[in-house]
């Protein structure tokens, strides 16, 4: 099992302690650094100057957000930061959610699935440097009728596959994540629930395809927070409006992927409470909603020890690369957290 950082939002103030963190990622052998956007800054950006700034560690887009971009323009900037990096690009996709699709960008969010399917099948198309031609139900190239032509891409990748992951929560998404792509893109991972959540669904896809779970990337991110076994329950604690946020506010009633995903771990009641203190304006007695358990196995919390069996149990459960998330934490407590997920790798038996 390999790991992986996460930057998370760039401008939130810690721009250039981003930057540190990822160089002592690359320092320690950490396989990807992964950047995010929603409706600030945007993940291309911030990999580039990521990219240029390190040696060995890949980067990657957790999440390009498909709806803010047509699919031939995401081929050519993954063309191009696989060039400029060397061949450390990973490209991960994922459709948002309905408030940011249409409240930001405009685009309907309907039929995501069929969407993300006809998305990937013209990045590859793309990207094999073929004169682009595509009918679907979403995108038509050329458009009919008109002045347009195929045309292909000028822009030689550094390689002639990069890989393509998918940010995938519900069975439906995770089978065709299976089913059309290399590595998927997790959140809230349970190793205990693993299977049952999400690796089943992912297996089915890749059965779909002909292929087995065999080199596909398997690939949630956790956050992390270091300290003493004793103090598991006070770490858990931090993590509580966090976690609130996703389970209760991230999204509609009666469309919030991530309350759904807390349910088929078990917590159908608790997620429900916590869902209705959120969207009342609650957002405290949400937070004390959040069982410690669900936090806990959701996180590595504690002693390196105690993260180096977790890591084993995550390792155990299907996970291939583990991407770490140390929060807002101060530079050095964040660098002190990657060099303790390194070597609670080493103890764990994992590098």
């Amino acid at each position: 099992m390999q790991l992986g950082i996460n930057l998370g939002y760039w401008g939130a103030g810690m721009d250039a302690e981003n930057l540190a963190v990822a160089q002592e990622a690359d320092r320690l052998g950490y396989a990807v650094c992964w950047a995010a956007e929603a409706y600030g800054s945007d993940a291309a950006t911030v990999l580039s100057w990521v990219a240029a700034q390190t040696e060995r560690i890949d980067v990657g887009s957790a999440i390009f957000q498909i709806p803010a971009r047509q699919p031939a323009m995401t081929a050519m900037t993954a063309a191009t930061l696989d060039s400029l990096s060397g061949g450390r690009f990973r490209l991960g996709l994922g459709v948002s959610g309905p408030q940011v699709s249409e409240g930001w960008y405009g685009v309907k969010f309907d039929k995501p699935l069929a969407r993300t399917r006809e998305y990937v099948e013209i990045v590859r198309k793309a990207m094999t440097r073929e004169r682009l031609s595509y009918e679907g139900e979403h995108w038509t190239l050329p458009l009919p009728g008109g002045p347009g032509k195929p045309l292909k891409l000028t822009v030689h990748p550094e390689r002639e596959h990069i890989p393509l992951y998918i940010a995938a929560i519900g069975p439906k998404n995770l089978e065709q994540t299976g089913e059309i792509a290399d590595g998927a893109l997790l959140i809230f991972p349970s190793a205990e629930h693993l299977e049952e959540t999400s690796i089943r669904y992912l297996r089915a896809g890749r059965e779909k395809a002909g292929k087995t779970l065999d080199g596909f990337d398997v690939c949630p991110t956790v956050p992390l927070v270091v300290g003493d076994d004793k103090d598991v329950a006070r770490l858990a604690d931090a993590f509580r409006p966090h976690t609130a946020l996703y389970v209760g506010g991230m999204g509609s009633r009666k469309q919030n992927f991530y309350n759904q995903l807390a349910q088929r771990m078990g917590y159908e009641r608790e997620a429900a409470e916590i869902q209705d203190k959120y969207l009342s304006g609650d957002k405290e007695g949400a937070a004390a909603a959040v069982p410690q358990d669900l936090i806990d196995q959701t996180t590595l919390l504690g002693s390196v020890d105690r993260i180096a069996d977790r890591m084993r149990a995550y390792a155990e459960a299907g996970v291939t690369t583990l991407t770490l998330s140390p929060g807002d934490l101060p530079l050095e407590e964040r660098i002190a957290s990657l060099r303790a997920g390194s070597e609670a790798l080493e103890r764990a038996g994992l590098a």
